[in-house]
């Protein structure tokens, strides 16, 4: 996990000092943890918004990023849309899965294979130390083949 803890250091500062580590990354899913502290707090005493939403548009991305690199092609990615609901407040460590690693292999495929554009709507959910819900985030990502 050392690897990705130095992509975030490089590429993305803001989830590297906020706490956001990746602890899984497997063919089918992704999970990352961060736990609520000083740096990524609101005023209301529970974790920020923006650092689940970081979390969890990592657990996403991170999967997409494995299905291209094993595809070996060259392809864009782009978040077009997203959402959110928080369910309960976010305290302590908080562990956002995503678990569709084998749509994103079909994707790649059909991708590659067409060459059009593809979109496709990934969810992470956010868990406490309990196995509460706290948030799920909905992001649609954009593949295209670069040519």
């Amino acid at each position: 996990m050392f690897k990705y803890t130095l992509f975030t250091f490089f590429k993305l500062p803001s989830v590297f000092w906020t706490g956001i580590r990746t602890t899984k990354v497997t063919d089918t899913s992704c999970e990352v943890s961060v736990k609520h502290r000083w740096i990524n707090q609101n005023p209301f005493k529970s974790m920020f918004w923006a650092v689940q939403g970081m979390a969890a548009e990592l657990t996403t991305g991170l999967l997409i990023m494995k299905g291209i690199k094993e595809s070996n092609a060259k392809v864009s990615m782009l978040v077009l849309n997203n959402n959110a609901n928080f369910s309960k407040k976010a305290t302590g460590r908080i562990t956002f899965a995503c678990t569709q690693g084998a749509e994103i292999s079909q994707l790649m495929d059909e991708l590659i294979k067409s060459g059009t554009p593809k979109t496709i709507w990934m969810e992470s959910v956010g868990t406490d130390e309990a196995g509460d819900v706290v948030s799920r985030f909905n992001f649609e990502w954009t593949l295209i083949v670069k040519k």
